[in-house]
């Protein structure tokens, strides 16, 4: 027996319904999947090895628990949009020799690839790419991974004109190997996996736009062209993707605001909104049943300060975690009279906040707090302001100055978990009343930079996991899942993703159990014993903020609000100016009621008139003529329907008094 064979080992493979595959040596995922069946091997795009993913022709030399991955898999899904960038990257240096490529990476339903070109890239070169990427995937070329020395591969790079690729090269220790993927005559710099050729992507992928991005994200660096793309499975998942964007595009509330006069956005306040009288009605109403849920609650609501000497954001933490994204002034003071106002001592400064909780704590400690008085449930409407950069700005869903339906809750650990419950309670029947039937809840553990020992996180986190559990949502209903490093530098915080009408999820709701800030700025209460000791800050939100939540029901709705939050509840238009006296009546009969109406005395045609405010989105059109002054009676045409009810105005009344009620969480 030569050396070789007698270093061979048997290689045990555990696959994921428990039953084990045994092989005399190393083997790769292809070999693999050929011994379980014909049909495996050919649904095969990579393996996963201890949880690692691999390419298929990756060699397995030691006892592993394996499973094969295919379209099915969320990973296949992720892999086939990594592939999908690879090949779009492939077919533009095909078409447009002298293009570098930078990054590529995937994203949330799709991928986008980075380009360096004098002449940037349009929309209508994407039919161009997008059939040459079809091509390529027809010549299903194989993939394949080497291992290059990372000198060796920058010198590679800079020869061939990739400084951009040489210079990520760079940026990996000396000594390290460097992976190389090929396909075809094409190469990248890539840590993989990958399909085993391209002829695996399918045809199931469209490029979708091109935007401007700068190099590493630096407005210093070059002006790069960015390529969106998507990729699925087949080509029902991306047909039943691109309807999703057309729906969303007709629901996009920047669209909406404008149709409906909600509100406008304007270069002369980069990231704040312009309300325009009928979207503040939406914006009252929402406060308005926000404050009678929270009063109802238990909650005392404050108003504290925009601006805050910096010292008390630097002893919070947060000037030193968020300090780029915070507005700060100089701090000045008369000197005295006939002098120039100078600063407040070297460099001192204000901030505006960006959030309410250091605040609320200088409130609590206003006085001295005994455990009885605990818990004490704090809220505020809080306008904060964060120094978004200008690129994130989107809509009212991401801005620079917000409102927050903000609340910090002071109690003792042994209240915690009865709290985290009601607020779990007082959240879902919040969504309920606003329509929205569908949240997923997810915990968000410790960040690798954070405040506070291990052992208070594995405290803090394991309280949110029992509440979670005595709320009864901590199952596969609620979507439970932990999410690794996304919690706050202070604390863990369960998150609450609602599911809109078309499937899309926004993360809105919030609670974070704190023992940081209160230690760092020293809140504390007399205890039973006589003692000081520290209150547990619990910060929670249901709506997160007022401009994006509202944003999101514009787009939930499509605009068609319910009736208790809609603008303008009624119309009233009189076919001819021979009802107008009656068409007023009507309004000031339904505005004694309560009622947000208008009326439309123009002199249009009926159905044009019918048309503009059902564009406008006026949930009912009253429309009156002569014979319903006379039997006083209404015609009423709902939005979306064609068809028309009469009714007797006494009747409607009542009806639509009853129909705008507000709901009660009841």
């Amino acid at each position: 027996m030569n050396e070789l064979q007698s270093a061979k080992h048997p290689v045990n493979l555990r696959l994921p319904d428990g039953s084990v595959r045994t092989f005399d040596g190393p083997v790769t995922g292809t070999t693999l999947a050929a011994d379980i069946g014909p049909g495996l091997l050919k649904a095969a795009l990579a393996i996963k090895v201890n949880g690692e993913l691999m390419d298929l022709s990756r060699e397995i030399s030691e006892d592993s628990d394996v499973a094969i991955i295919t379209k099915r898999d969320a990973e296949g899904l992720e892999i086939i949009r990594h592939d999908a960038a690879h090949i779009m990257a492939e077919a533009v240096q095909e078409l447009f020799p002298g293009t570098q490529v930078t990054i590529g990476p995937v994203i949330e339903d799709g991928f986008f690839y980075d380009f360096a070109r004098d002449k940037p890239f349009t929309e209508d070169d994407l039919a161009v790419i997008e059939k040459r990427m079809n091509e390529i995937v027809e010549r299903d070329e194989e993939i394949i991974r080497e291992v290059w020395d990372r000198d060796e591969a920058i010198a590679y790079f800079k020869k061939i004109g990739e400084h951009y690729k040489a210079e990520l090269i760079e940026a990996i220790p000396a000594g390290e190997d460097v992976s190389i993927y090929k396909q075809g005559t094409w190469l990248d710099l890539c840590r993989g996996p990958h399909l085993p050729s391209t002829g695996k992507l399918g045809n199931a992928f469209k490029l979708m736009k091109v935007a401007g991005a700068y190099w590493r994200g630096d407005s210093k660096n070059a002006m790069l062209t960015r390529i969106y793309g998507t990729a699925w499975t087949d080509k029902k998942d991306l047909k039943a993707y691109i309807t999703r964007l057309e729906e969303a595009a007709k629901r996009d509330h920047r669209k909406l605001g404008q149709e409906m006069d909600l509100f406008h956005l304007q270069p002369e306040a980069q990231g704040s909104v312009f309300w325009h009288p009928k979207g503040y009605i939406i914006w009252r109403q929402l406060e308005a049943y926000m404050r009678r849920r929270l009063d109802a609650a238990g909650y005392v609501e404050v108003k504290t300060p925009q601006l805050m000497d910096v010292n008390q954001w630097e002893r919070s933490g947060h000037w030193g975690k968020y300090s780029e994204n915070m507005f700060a002034v100089p701090d000045e003071v008369p000197q005295g009279e006939g002098d120039g106002p100078v600063f407040k001592g070297d460099g001192a400064m204000m901030a505006m906040k960006p959030m309410n909780c250091p605040a609320h704590i200088l409130v609590f400690k206003q006085g001295i707090k005994s455990y009885r008085d605990l818990p004490i449930r704090m809220a505020e409407f809080g306008c904060c302001h964060r120094n978004e950069p200008h690129g994130a700005l989107h809509g009212i869903m991401r801005v620079r100055q917000f409102t927050q339906d903000d609340a910090h809750i002071f109690c003792r650990e042994d209240q915690l978990i009865d709290e985290i419950v009601q607020f779990c309670d007082l959240l879902d029947s919040v969504y309920q009343d606003l329509g929205f039937d569908k949240y997923e809840i997810k915990l968000a553990l410790r960040p690798e930079k954070r405040f506070g020992t291990d052992a208070e996180w594995d405290r803090a986190e394991q309280i949110l996991r029992d509440a979670v559990a005595k709320a009864g949502r901590a199952s596969e209903e609620y979507g439970w899942e932990e999410l690794e490093g996304e919690g706050a530098f202070y604390a863990p915080k369960l998150e609450f993703h609602l599911t809109d009408a078309i499937g899309r999820t926004w993360q809105v709701g919030t609670i974070q159990a704190d023992t940081v800030l209160p230690e760092r700025l020293d809140a504390s209460y007399v205890g039973e014993d006589g003692a000081k000791h520290r209150p547990v800050m619990l910060h929670r939100a249901i709506l997160g903020t007022f401009e994006r939540f509202i944003g999101i029901l514009i787009e939930h709705y499509a605009g068609k609000l319910p009736l208790w939050l809609a603008p303008t509840q009624a119309v009233v238009t009189p076919i001819t100016s021979e009802a107008d006296a009656y068409a007023t009546e009507v309004a000031e009969t339904l505005k004694a009621a309560g009622l947000r109406v208008s009326t439309d005395l123009r002199n249009e045609k009926i159905n044009y008139k019918i048309r503009e405010h059902s564009h406008a989105k006026v949930p009912l059109i009253l429309v009156v003529g002569a014979r319903e002054a006379e039997s006083r009676k209404v015609s009423v045409r709902r939005l979306g329907s064609n068809d028309q009810t009469v009714m007797d105005l006494d009747a409607l009344v009542t009806t639509v008094t009853e129909e705008a009620k507000v709901p009660t969480g009841a």
